[in-house]
């Protein structure tokens, strides 16, 4: 069986997600491709929100979510951090 994800690693998802479409993403598309239900990630948004890591847009009549500079900069420390357990054969 499958292990679960952890909410760090569905955040990095999610935030990576954004990243791979150019910082910005429709909530349907990033909804599937960060694997999640629309109740879990409504609840992963509007922290990401508060955090100010994303930010949602109104853009030719469609909704977006857009990466910020602070969510990219939290995505190259964790992945930082990865790496460094890595280094030490730890992850």
């Amino acid at each position: 069986m499958a292990k679960k994800r952890e909410r760090l690693q569905i955040i990095e998802d999610i935030l990576f997600s954004i990243q791979g479409k150019n910082g910005e993403i429709k909530p349907t598309h990033l909804m599937y491709k960060s694997n999640l239900s629309h109740t879990q990630m409504k609840s992963y948004l509007e922290e990401l929100v508060e955090k100010n890591f994303v930010q949602k847009i109104n853009k030719k009549e469609y909704e977006y979510i857009i990466i910020t500079d602070r969510g990219i900069e939290f995505l190259n420390k964790l992945r930082e951090m990865k790496e460094f357990d890595r280094s030490f054969g730890l992850g």
